[in-house]
């Protein structure tokens, strides 16, 4: 991931109505929502959220499928997953000895972070 795109993603996701939506796709994946579920979830009128889904669909953190006369929107957890990585890639600088101590002052269950290869 190139830091271009992860400063489009991290500026999608600035404003707390586009990461409520962002995460309750997540929560929903990978079945998605149609919009109407999204509106009733979030209580946010329809031209308000589509102005929050257009800006998701332009970073590339959602995907959208026409169902008949609906459309049906999906978390990228790919992405949501690349972007994860790039933020951690270099944590620590190979040090895992500092990362098992932050982990165990975080509140973070470590069935969601990423393995701790104490070899390096």
């Amino acid at each position: 991931m190139e830091t271009k795109q992860a400063t489009a993603i991290f500026l999608a996701l600035s404003a707390d109505l586009r990461l409520d939506l962002f995460r309750l796709l997540v929560k929903y994946a990978p079945d998605g929502l149609v919009a109407g579920e999204i509106a009733k979830y979030l209580k946010v009128s329809n031209t308000n959220l589509s102005f929050h889904l257009k800006a998701l669909l332009h970073a590339g953190l959602i995907t959208v499928e026409k169902e008949g006369r609906f459309l049906r929107y999906r978390a990228n957890i790919p992405l949501m997953l690349e972007t994860i990585a790039y933020l951690t890639a270099e944590c620590c600088s190979g040090r895992p000895e500092l990362c098992r101590d932050f982990r165990a002052a975080s509140a973070v269950s470590a069935a969601v972070l990423p393995v701790c290869d104490s070899k390096k």
